[in-house]
């Protein structure tokens, strides 16, 4: 790893990582309430990272740093399992284990659910500019 990539790594984690708080400032929550900004920073972060995989294996194959800024630094800072993790154990503790249960399954359905549609939104605008 040369110091340019962790360059550009740092820097698009500080975007991203800035991007997610102010998405938590927008959507707070009260404790053991509904954790609507991680669960929106994450669907966002996976809908992106299917955009940007589209884009790493056609368009920017060859463009490395690009690749690291966008996916491990700005997406990496933006999205978070951590925090999905601790919100999803402060609901247990809040004695809400149905709310714990939908914020885990609907996390998942909608993250996997982005993803696809980011890579085949993506593969689809693809064809469309080829014809």
């Amino acid at each position: 790893m040369t110091s340019r990539t962790l360059a550009v790594v740092a820097a698009g984690g500080a975007l991203g990582s800035l991007a997610r708080y102010a998405v938590g400032v927008a959507l707070p929550h009260e404790p053991g309430g509904f954790p609507w900004g991680t669960l929106v920073v994450n669907v966002v972060g996976s809908f992106l990272l299917g955009v940007l995989t589209v884009l790493v294996l056609s368009t920017w194959s060859r463009r490395p740093l690009a690749q690291n800024f966008l996916g491990v630094g700005v997406l990496g800072g933006f999205t978070t399992f951590s925090a999905y993790s601790l919100e999803l154990r402060d609901l247990l503790a809040a004695d809400r284990p149905v709310l714990a249960l939908l914020y885990a399954a609907l996390t998942l359905a909608a993250g996997l659910g982005a993803a696809a549609l980011g890579l085949s939104a993506s593969v689809a605008a693809g064809r469309d500019e080829a014809a």
